[in-house]
Order: structure tokens, then sequence, then C-alpha cells
């Protein structure tokens, strides 16, 4: 039952009435169903989809209210308008306070009758196209879209589905690029506000004047140019979820503000005297070490306490090379349902993109391959479509073999994520770096990773039985005097070649 310009049910009992409606509005392009009474109505309601009903208020079996009552019981997208006599209307009323679209008088005039049923019509599209767009987000931001098969990404996946139906603050660190507006917005979607829009900020792109006033909003005359009352981020996602990005960027004068605001549950606008109570979800986002802005004196330690709630680390994509496969896979089928067309890579790009570091992190990955599919005129992406920081990976000396059969390694492994912050904290030490020793002290790294350290031991004991990392005997290597840690290195590369 599908039709361009609509689908219309018309409930009337009177012939000619039912006919003539009938006539015009399916001259008009719409698709035209018709009933004599309420109960076929209701029947032919339940059978099909319809974007309006068109109904007298009096019926011989049941009554235009009780029509109403039905099309809202099944939760169809779909307006009702109401035709009534004039000794009738107070009933008309009546029935729009029950939801009724509109109502019409009778005798019926045809201008009047299209630009109702129009308007109706569009409205009617706007509602469907609001929830294809919220469910397009919740397909778009489902936890099975958090893609990795690495442990810090399986650990995340489990906490945010733990802590996505409750309303706790969430704090997310992590570098740029690495997907905290992805997480936030899981979260979001995840949870029972997932009907509410999503609201998002960036606190280190909004001078902080500006901030506070997105942030608040501000009463007419509060300042010179506030010509009118503005509503604040905070009022408009009442009842719904607040992300704040970069929140280790505000100052510490906005901090204080926002302190109150998490404290008190309520907001003042500049200016205002009135404060608005709230019921909003906050989730803020750093790639700042906010204890070290403590200890510097540039975050206030007990906004840090209100935000600490839940807190997770999202690892940079260099640490999580394994997961960059099933990524590159990700994008391809996005970019497949937007431009039509399968494309793979080849062996020596992948080889490439596990090699290249990604400062720009899963942002940047997306990018390239989004450029290279662009790039690319055949089914296959081969180093040429590449970038040129990302041409210069595919000339480095390591076989691609022993890279796959390096990941295959790890995968099988099966560490928890704190042991794959582990081995991969210590693996990207320099030898040669001067601080090496102190870099190395259990000490540092339990304070650096954020784990106890029980948990530090066991990891490094199933890390050396791997046979991946020995801790103790780089420990040892460490504690040397810088020229005798060169010519041991240098040693053991001999040796390894």
């Amino acid at each position: 039952m599908k039709h361009s310009r609509g689908t219309i049910l018309v409930v009337e009992d009177d012939m000619n009435q039912r006919n003539i409606i009938k006539t015009i509005l399916t001259k008009e392009g719409f698709y035209v169903e018709a009933a004599d009474c309420g109960k076929k109505a209701i029947e032919i309601l339940k059978a099909g989809k319809f974007d309006l009903v068109l109904t007298d208020l009096k019926l011989p079996d049941i009554d235009g209210t009780e029509v109403l009552k039905e099309v809202r019981k099944l939760g169809r997208t779909c307006h009702v308008i109401i035709i009534t006599a004039f000794g009738s209307i107070p009933s008309a009323i009546e029935a729009t306070k029950l939801g009724a679209f509109y109502y019409l008088e009778k005798p019926l005039e045809k201008d009047q009758l299209l630009l109702v049923i129009h308007n109706a019509i569009n409205q009617v599209r706007l509602l469907k196209d609001n929830i294809m767009l919220k469910d397009q987000l919740l397909d778009r931001f489902h936890l099975d879209n958090i893609v990795g098969v690495h442990g810090a990404i399986e650990e995340l996946y489990k906490i945010v589905k733990k802590v996505a139906p409750t309303n706790s603050t969430v704090l997310i660190y992590g570098e740029s690029g690495t997907g905290k507006e992805l997480f936030a917005k899981s979260i979001h979607y995840n949870s029972p506000r997932r009907n509410k829009t999503f609201f998002a900020i960036n606190c280190a792109a909004i001078p902080e004047t500006l901030l506070e006033s997105e942030l608040f909003g501000y009463e007419k005359g509060a300042f010179t140019g506030a010509l009118s009352r503005y509503t604040g981020l905070f009022e408009q996602a009442n009842s719904s979820t607040l992300f704040l990005d970069e929140i280790g960027d505000l100052s510490l004068n906005t901090q204080a503000k926002l302190l109150r605001v998490l404290q008190e549950k309520e907001v003042r606008r500049i200016g205002g005297k009135e404060t608005i109570k709230l019921d909003v979800r906050i989730i803020t986002a750093t790639n700042k070490k906010l204890q070290y802005e403590i200890s510097q004196g540039k975050f206030r330690e007990d906004l840090y306490y209100r935000l600490n709630v839940i807190a997770f680390t999202i690892p940079p994509l260099r640490e999580r090379v394994t997961d960059i496969p099933l990524l590159i896979e990700h994008f391809l089928k996005r970019f497949e349902k937007v431009h039509g067309s399968t494309k793979h890579i080849s062996d020596e790009v992948l080889q490439a993109l596990m090699r290249y570091p990604w400062p720009g992190n899963v942002r940047q990955l997306e990018s390239v391959i989004e450029r290279s599919y662009i790039m690319c005129e055949g089914d296959r992406i081969d180093i040429e479509h590449m970038p040129a920081e990302v041409k210069q990976e595919s000339t480095r000396e390591m076989s691609f073999d022993k890279l796959r059969s390096t990941i295959d390694y790890l995968i099988d492994a099966k560490l928890t994520a704190a042991e794959y912050r582990i081995y991969f904290y210590l693996s990207k030490l320099d030898p040669l770096d001067d601080n090496i020793q102190e870099l190395m002290e259990p000490r540092e790294i339990i304070e650096r990773l954020g784990i106890n350290r029980d948990t530090f031991f066991v990891g490094i004991a199933k890390l050396k039985d791997l046979g991946l990392y020995d801790y103790k005997e780089k420990l040892i290597q460490a504690k040397q005097p810088p020229k005798n840690r060169s010519n041991k290195n240098l040693q053991s590369e001999k040796s390894d070649k």
C-alpha cells in the first residue's frame, strides 16, 4: 500500500459524501480506501498502514473518537482528522485533546480539506523521517559496532554494556581520533535516553565567554548583544545526554560553574534569577591526564571526583594493531553501502597499514580508507592508492608473514586488557633512553597504567611464559650504564639476525 502522495482511510457512513471525498483525494494522487462504519475501519487499519484517517465523528456503530483511540493503540505513525457537524463541535474539540490532528466542519470545503490533509501528510512524513533517522543512529551506535578483538577493546565493550543503562557520569580518556565520541554515543543510544537527542560540545573549540553562554544560556539584556533569551545546552539536554569533549581544556572559572551545576543538578542562565532543575546525563572526554593537570593547578580536584565516577581509557590504534584488519573491513563495508561498489585491499596495502603508527588513530585510518576507496577505479585497492606517508611503510624490511604470525600469536595468547597494556608499554620503551631505568620500575609502570601491583606481577610472569617479554632480564639491562646497555643491545640484535 505505497503511494508517492500518501495513503488515506476515509470513514463516512453517507455513501455520496464518502464517494465525493474519495474521488477528490484520488485525483490529488493519494491512495484511498473507504469504510462505512467504525468497526470496518478498525479492521482495515489492522490489516494495513495508513498515513491519515479522515473520519466522521458520528458513525452508525461507534463514533470517530473510538477510531482515533484504536489508531493510538496500534502505535502507528498516522494522523486522524475528525469531520463533524456544527452541533458536535465540542465533541470534536475533545477529540483533538485525545490526539486528533484537526477537525473540519460540515459541509466540507474542498480547498480547506486539501490544505489540512496536505499539512497532516507532510507532518507524518517528518515524523517517519525522524523515526528512520533515530533507527539509523541506534543501528550505527549499537554496541556490536564497537569494532575490535584486542583485549582492551573487549574490556571497554563490557564496561559500556554495563554503564549504558545507568545514569552514572562517565569520563573517557584517549588521544585525538581514538573514538571518544563514538563511545559516548554508544552509551547514549544504548541507554533509556536513546530516543532523546544526543548533545555534544567541544570545550576546547569555543572561547570561554561564548562557552559559558552555550552551556548555561542567558537572559535578554544579560550583556551587550543579548537581544533575547537563549537556552543553553544543559537545558536543551534535559532528560537526555550531554557530551563535554576536551573537558581538560576548561578554564578554572568555568570549571567552578560546571561543578555547581553538577552538585545542585540545576542551572541558572547568565543574568537570570530563576533556577532550572536538570535531569542530564553527563559524559566527558579528554586527551589530557587530569591528575597531572590537578598537580599543576590547572584542574579542580573536586570537579575531577564528580566526573570520575566511571572512567576508562581508549587505547591508541598503534597499541591495538590486531584490530586494524577488522576496522578496514568495517570501513570498506560502510563505503560500499554509500557508493554501491565492493572493493578489497591487497596484502601489500594491509602490510603497510599494519606498520603505520597512526598518529591520528582510527579517525585517520577511516580517512585513508575513504580516500583510497575513491581513488581506486577497480575492485582492488593497491599501494598506489595510498597517501605518501603510508606508502613509505611498504618499503620496510619486515616480512608480512612474520607480522601476521606475530599478530596471530598475540590473539592466541588471550591476554587480558591489563596484560596487553603492560606488553605494549614495555615493548615501546627505547633501551637507549637515559630514563629507561625509571620508566621500567614497577612503581612507575603501575602508576602510568593505573593497575594494581598483583596484576602487574602476574602480567609480567605470563608475558615471560609466552616468550613475549622477559621483564626481569630487561630490567637488569636497564640498570647497566648507557654504554654497556648499547653494546649489549647491539650484540643481542646480531644474535637475533
